[in-house]
């Protein structure tokens, strides 16, 4: 015989569900958030400042990023493998990232024909993923962090390149660190 729920028994098992399924959503508790916010601000800083020390290929930082990939994709399988439950709301976050991945990598992949201006454009995708997981999950800071990178990304467009990375940085520090940290807390 089940147990009726009082009516604060009810609004507490909601509130708890609703926390949880927005620390899940935000990456188990921003995970995926500050994981790519570190690697992809620490590239675009190590990027702009090998640029500035003339250094022959400051591309090679970005390399850093085929481990984070790795990392990336074991986290989200263990996690996977550990709730067992996959909710509407994690298969529909999972697809719209692997979608801004993939149109990340056709950027990247056609960068000389944008003249070079592939973060401006890499920008513009993460503020959509970063506004629409903060949208879905309903926590406002992780939808300012979406806006503040299409502000950047705009702001990009008329920067030279090498101050981009600089710009990029900064953005990728405030739309997905502290939004994931406050993920974390949270």
């Amino acid at each position: 015989m089940e147990k009726e729920l009082t009516s604060k028994e009810s609004l507490e098992l909601i509130t708890q569900m609703i926390t949880k399924a927005k620390k899940t959503a935000g990456g188990d508790g921003g995970f995926q958030m500050l994981l790519w916010g570190w690697a992809i601000s620490i590239c675009n800083f190590g990027h702009y400042i090998l640029t500035k020390l003339d250094f022959d290929a400051p591309y090679v930082v970005w390399l850093g990023l085929i481990p984070v990939i790795g990392i990336s994709i074991w986290h989200g399988v263990t996690k996977s493998k550990k709730t067992g439950v996959k909710t509407h709301l994690d298969s529909v976050l999972s697809q719209l990232w692997i979608m801004i991945f993939v149109g990340i990598v056709i950027v990247l992949s056609f960068m000389s024909n944008l003249n070079m201006y592939q973060n401006p454009i890499i920008l513009i995708l993460a503020s959509i993923g970063i506004f629409t997981t903060g949208a879905m999950v309903k926590v406002n800071l992780i939808k300012f962090g979406g806006i503040f990178l299409m502000a950047a990304a705009l702001f990009s467009f008329f920067l030279p390149i090498t101050e981009q990375y600089l710009v990029a940085g900064i953005a990728i520090v405030i739309g997905y660190l502290v939004p994931g940290y406050s993920l974390k807390r949270g």
